[in-house]
């Protein structure tokens, strides 16, 4: 609570202030999961394609570029025999984190997999359909993600928040122009926003 109390000369306002951003990260839990979920899905469907083969991740072992990131292989594994569940394809695919799904995106993979991975984003237009312009908006909605599920504060600034809600929305649309309009009907979070906005006022 000190960031809270430390803005507001009144720890009354500072509670507030913290109701709203349990509020806020509520609210953005339809328009997150649903993102990680489609972007894993899709890159994971051209990893396929490149490899030509469903654990497209036995590969990393011996392609010199991607090496590296076996690790999140092994842990995926551990994690999986952890639980005593059989590992298959699609359970290494569910139980990768978000952070490499994204860091697929960086700029040492871009030789090998840009273009495999470019399919991702079918809408996007094709003169700006660029890995630079890909990887900095999955990066800050990694930044985000990770805020929220860690239970940091993302309330101090509502515009850029707002933004960042619309800049996915985009990016998702990208990748299935479907994915938008199917999300509005139980997305909350413009009124949530709204709500906050004129109680933190």
């Amino acid at each position: 609570m000190e960031k809270y109390f430390t803005r507001y000369a009144n720890p009354e306002k500072g509670i507030l202030h913290y109701q709203c951003n349990i509020e806020l990260a509520e609210a953005f839990y339809p328009c997150i999961t649903t993102f990680e979920v489609v972007l894993r899905n899709a890159v994971g469907r051209e990893l396929t394609a490149l490899f030509g083969r469903e654990d497209w991740y036995v590969q990393f072992v011996v392609i010199p570029g991607l090496m590296d990131l076996n690790k999140y292989i092994t842990q995926a594994n551990k994690q999986i025999a952890l639980r005593k569940e059989y590992t298959s394809p699609s359970k290494i695919v569910a139980e990768l984190t978000l952070g490499f799904w994204i860091s697929l995106f960086n700029v040492e993979y871009e030789r090998i997999l840009w273009k495999s991975l470019r399919k991702v984003f079918p809408n996007m237009p094709k003169k700006e359909r660029q890995r630079k312009k890909v990887a900095p908006p999955l990066n800050r909605f990694r930044t985000l993600r990770n805020r929220i599920f860690h239970h940091e504060p993302i309330s101090w600034n509502l515009g850029s928040l707002r933004q960042l809600h619309n800049e996915m929305f985009n990016v998702m649309a990208w990748i299935n122009e479907d994915i938008p309009t199917w999300l509005v009907p139980f997305d909350r979070f413009d009124s949530v926003c709204n709500s906050v906005e004129k109680r933190l006022k």
